[in-house]
């Protein structure tokens, strides 16, 4: 049985396993899947593990931690719990708009899983050959062919006039195969040619997977002008639409009903994860793939690339979603009393673990399809979504009972993805929710079908002939270095305004005291290792920044604009925002800083001497006026005395 909620006003998760799951789902998303491995292997194989650690200690953890405190401390979400210091009351709106602006194009994501998996509910999947209308017969290859250049020094002049006859259908290079059999003919071996195994090339045309994700599934023209963008492709418009759907339903009780869908959601990925690694084991190549993952092939001298350790706290940082608001937002439905430390450390070794779990269960199946076309690992490996929908489509085509293999593994990004998406639609919501509780407190489903019709509209834009040009853009530019931003304004903003000793006193009210040696760690990663590594990796991401590209094409200057403008309308709330506070406090940077009078624990009964002299919190008084004119009983009754503007003495 569900425990009974201990905030009446917000309500809270029905039991721990609830809240863990929704943050393993939420921290563990397609990236672990489809980036990290591939990372893994392009920076060092298992040197890479050293940086991603450190990273994950020194990084990852430290913001992971002090968002789930900032949430559990207040029971308010990204926006509203920087009352401890409205003068970065931006920084939580940006948190806000960039995890909109995510979720609009990370359900479309969703919605690609949704087509190949209903794609796959056929007795042999349709990438599997290039015998569909789709496919281009002349470019589409299930195989690599080895193609040389021959020397005919060695051969008569008749014969070389014979071998260039016959081969004259061919440009410069002629596969290995048709060399074997004309030098037969002139009773010559294909060696004397120049011709073997070690120099030839091993090339093919489009392999049937990847035209089935180009020209059927996503339509892609060349380029993503204007007068390309064609209709709305109606079968990604429905499985956009079915994901929609899932979120709502799974979302229409908030975290009540989230809770409970995470259990399977947040689980599932790693039953078929096992399944794979098992399967994958068994198969030839399997070793070979490991071994390029992380195995004797491992490079450390790459540790010594300045590039390796970017990469690594880029994906650290990312793959636990920080500084998006959503970590604030779960946290904010904890009980008081609950320990956000032991919960911080869980998650993040899970999602690492994870990472790593996934890797292998990548690259045994890769390394055998690399085995079968006779090619190595590096050949075939890939990340993003040619990993997803090209290299392991084709992969599991390979295998014996190809749809079944199929079916799960995209019922795996399907669940992998709807977690974070719970949560970006859920941090939205609460946001929402904060800023006018009286209005949508009692109406949660009804803002949740607003925000979800609102969002799959905007959403076509992406489901177009040039959408996936879209996708690309905001995950280039919103979901990228701007959060580094918001992370370090989150350290400067608790740890040097506020006051780091002061929030580790707040966290003591809700975890019990501490010894000295226990804050060390997180004072040195707080108020120095973590910001100053975070603006090293900012500085050095924003030097090496390039211009954002998919499959070779280059963004023409206006969808440029668009990509800066849509990360850029989100930093601006932290200017804006700041001004509005300074001149709200008669032009005082001090004033404006300092935390409202209603900064603090949102239940009486937790404030204990520290805050016994803080006002209720804005938004249970605005719950108890609306239930007082719906004729409910208040939660408390509201001491208008105590309810003045003035600013809260620090303590």
């Amino acid at each position: 049985m569900p425990n009974e909620d201990e905030n009446k006003d917000r309500g809270n998760w029905d039991s721990k396993a609830d809240y863990l799951l929704s943050c393993i789902g939420y921290a563990v998303g397609l990236g672990n899947v489809w980036r990290f491995p591939y990372l893994a292997y392009r920076n060092g194989g298992g040197a890479f593990l050293i940086p991603y650690v450190v990273m994950l200690a020194f990084a990852g953890l430290p913001i992971f931690f002090m968002e789930c405190a900032m949430g559990q401390f207040t029971s308010l979400g990204p926006t509203s719990v920087w009352k401890f210091n409205p003068l970065f009351r931006g920084v939580g709106i940006c948190m806000v708009i960039l995890s909109a602006l995510v979720g609009i194009y990370y359900n479309v994501i969703i919605a690609y899983t949704v087509f190949y998996f209903f794609s796959s509910l056929s007795s042999t999947v349709p990438w599997a050959s290039c015998d569909n209308w789709w496919n281009n017969a002349s470019a589409c290859s299930t195989e690599f062919q080895l193609l040389c250049y021959p020397v005919l020094s060695s051969l008569s002049d008749a014969d070389k006039a014979r071998f260039e006859a016959a081969t004259s259908n061919f440009n410069d290079a002629v596969p290995l195969k048709t060399v074997k059999e004309q030098a037969a003919l002139f009773n010559v071996s294909a060696q004397s040619l120049n011709c073997t195994e070690e120099n030839a090339t091993a090339v093919r045309g489009t392999s049937p997977s990847e035209e089935y994700w180009e020209k059927y599934v996503l339509n892609r023209p060349e380029n993503m002008e204007p007068e390309n963008t064609g209709p709305v492709r109606m079968q990604l418009a429905l499985s956009l639409l079915v994901a929609w759907i899932v979120v709502f339903y799974s979302l229409i009780r908030g975290v009540k009903s989230s809770g409970k869908v995470v259990y399977f959601t947040a689980l599932f990925p790693y039953f078929v994860l096992l399944c794979l690694l098992i399967l994958g084991s068994t198969l030839d190549g399997a070793w070979d793939g490991v071994q390029f993952y992380i195995g004797y092939k491992s490079d450390f001298s790459k540790l010594g690339n300045a590039e390796v350790w970017k990469d690594a706290a880029t994906q650290i940082f990312f793959s636990l979603s920080a500084a998006w608001g959503g970590l604030v937002a779960l946290s904010s439905y904890n009980r008081f009393n609950n320990n956000c430390f032991y919960d911080s450390l869980i998650v993040c070794i899970a999602n690492c673990c994870t990472s790593l779990f996934a890797g292998f269960a990548i690259f045994t199946i890769v390394g055998n399809m690399a085995y079968t076309l006779k090619r190595p690992v590096e050949e075939v490996v890939q990340s993003g979504f040619g990993l997803a929908f090209i290299a392991y489509p084709e992969a599991l085509s390979l295998l014996p009972g190809s749809s079944g293999w199929a079916i799960i593994f995209f019922l795996m990004l399907f669940t992998l993805g709807l977690d974070s998406q719970f949560t970006i639609l859920e941090t939205v919501a609460t946001a929402v929710i904060d800023a006018f509780p009286a209005t949508f407190r009692t109406r949660r489903w009804q803002l949740t079908l607003i925000l979800a019709v609102v969002m799959f509209c905007l959403g076509l834009t992406c489901v177009t002939d040039t959408g996936i040009y879209y996708v690309n853009l905001v995950d280039h530019y919103s979901a990228g270095w701007g959060l580094l931003i918001v992370a370090v304004m989150e350290c400067i903003g608790v740890c040097w305004i506020y006051g780091g000793n002061r929030f580790i006193k707040d966290i003591e009210m809700m975890i019990g005291e501490q010894n000295f040696w226990f804050w060390l760690y997180w004072r040195a990663c707080w108020f120095f290792i973590t910001p100053l590594l975070l603006l090293a990796v900012l500085i050095w991401s924003l030097i090496t920044f390039s211009p954002a590209s998919y499959a070779g094409y280059e963004y023409p200057p206006w969808a440029e604009g668009l990509g800066w403008a849509s990360i850029g309308f989100g930093l601006l709330f932290i200017p804006v925002m700041a001004i509005v506070e300074i001149v709200r406090n008669d032009c005082s940077i001090m004033k404006a800083s300092n935390p409202t009078k209603d900064w603090g624990p949102y239940l009486k009964k937790f404030r204990g001497e520290r805050y016994a002299n803080m006002a209720e919190p804005v938004e249970a008084i605005a719950i108890s006026k609306q239930n007082e004119k719906e004729g409910h009983n208040p939660a408390y009754v509201e001491d208008e005395a105590n309810n003045d503007h003035t600013d809260q003495t620090k303590m």
